[in-house]
Order: C-alpha cells, then sequence, then structure tokens
C-alpha cells in the first residue's frame, strides 16, 4: 500500500537511506543519519511537497518524495524527486509504483517541471527515469567524492 509519509516511520526510512550511504554511491552523502535527522527531514518536505512510502505488512519497503530544486522563487514549480527501496527489495517494480503515484500528485498540485538527479553510473535509476519520459539534460564530470574515487552526476527533466 502507498501511503502518505508520518513521522513514526522516521526509524524505517533511515535505516532504508543509511544503507545507500554506507554502502552504495547512490547518495553522495558520506555520514549516516539518525532517526532525529529524517524526523527533521520529513517535518520539513511533508509540509511542502508529497512524501509517500509504500508499506507491505506493516514494514516500509520504499518512499519518495519531492523536494526543493532551488531556492529562488522563479523555480516554485519546478521540483527535484527522490525515490529509495529497501535493498532486499529491489527488483520489483516499488520505484516504478513510487514514481507513478508521486507524479501524479505533483500534477494534481500543478507542479510543471521534475527533475531527477542520479551519482552515475546508476542504470537502474537511469532506466526507471527514462521509462516516466524523463530526458537527460545535464552531466557534471567528476563533481562528487565518495568511497575514494570521484563520480559524475547526471540530471534527467520532466515536463508535466
Amino acid at each position: 500500500m502507498i501511503r502518505p509519509v508520518t513521522i513514526e516511520d522516521a526509524q524505517q526510512l533511515v535505516d532504508i537511506y543509511n544503507y545507500y550511504v554506507i554502502n552504495s554511491i547512490v547518495t553522495l552523502d558520506l555520514v549516516p543519519f539518525s532517526k532525529v535527522d529524517f524526523e527533521v527531514k520529513i517535518e520539513e518536505i511533508a509540509a511542502k511537497f508529497p512524501f509517500i512510502v509504500y508499506e507491505v505488512a506493516n514494514d516500509i519497503v520504499g518512499y519518495a518524495y519531492a523536494n526543493t530544486f532551488r531556492t529562488k522563487p522563479a523555480y516554485k514549480n519546478t521540483v527535484e524527486l527522490t525515490v529509495y527501496i529497501k535493498h532486499a527489495e529491489l527488483g520489483k517494480q516499488l520505484g516504478k509504483k513510487l514514481y507513478s503515484e508521486l507524479l501524479l500528485q505533483l500534477k494534481d498540485r500543478h507542479f510543471h517541471v521534475v527533475i531527477g538527479g542520479l551519482t552515475l553510473p546508476n542504470d537502474a535509476s537511469v532506466k526507471l527515469h527514462e521509462n516516466f519520459g524523463f530526458e537527460k539534460v545535464a552531466h557534471f564530470k567528476e563533481v562528487g567524492y565518495k568511497f575514494e574515487k570521484w563520480h559524475d552526476v547526471g540530471f534527467w527533466q520532466l515536463t508535466l
């Protein structure tokens, strides 16, 4: 079931996210987050944007949200999307289900452009975005440093 996030979801979300902080380049965060960090994130984001979770038998297996793309007022109708799936649940099309719902909610709220920022290489995320019609619009080389290596970041864009 896909539902709106609640503050009580913070520990499950931080557990999903921290797996990627510690083990992958999917996020360029370097230090794991605390439950309190995620409670603050939930409160700040959910007050302005859709923030949803995918739950199966009281277990959150993924989440997605929209957030500020840039802070200048003229960007108010453009958002950046985020999706994370519990590592053990990858390959079950959960990202697709979450993005389908998130994009519907964004369209209903009259957002105009959505941006996906991806650390590269990341074939699964590129495929997810392109299957929804996102087009690659930027590629920055060696802008993130993690695990003793430089990483590229690409941006994909969809007009709703």
